[in-house]
């Protein structure tokens, strides 16, 4: 008897863990993003992608290396676990699609030409400090 309550409650948690799963996978991308495009005309490109969820939509913006905000992601396509991120950058439309790799890192291409790939950036408390 304690075979089968074993088995049947193992059989349970296997039902309910990839719905656990994707309700974390749905907030995966908040956050800040150093994401490296890799190849451009102007050699590897480093920029900040800064994502949230407002009013259940993820919105987001785009800074340069000094932190600067270069513009503002005008559409974010949500598809299973990637998303597909529009933005304007030095007077051109372009998208950047971005894939899990793992908890903290991210790869992915801009306009399916050139290759990207990104680290979550971790902000620390300054209050922890």
């Amino acid at each position: 008897m304690k075979k089968l309550s074993l088995l049947l409650a193992l059989l349970i948690g296997l039902l309910f863990s990839p719905a656990v799963r994707a309700q974390s996978t749905a907030n995966y991308f908040v956050g800040k993003w150093a994401i490296t495009v890799i190849g451009t005309p102007n050699g590897d490109v480093k920029l900040t992608f800064i994502f949230e969820r407002q009013d259940g939509k993820l919105i987001g913006a785009v800074r340069d290396s000094t932190e600067k905000e270069v513009s503002k992601i005008t559409e974010i396509d949500e598809k299973d676990k990637t998303i597909n991120a529009a933005f304007t950058i030095n007077d051109h439309d372009v998208a950047l699609s971005l894939e899990p790799v793992d908890d903290d890192h991210v790869k992915g291409s801009l306009m399916g030409m050139f290759d990207a790939k990104g680290t979550r950036i971790k902000e620390t408390d300054p209050k922890k400090k």
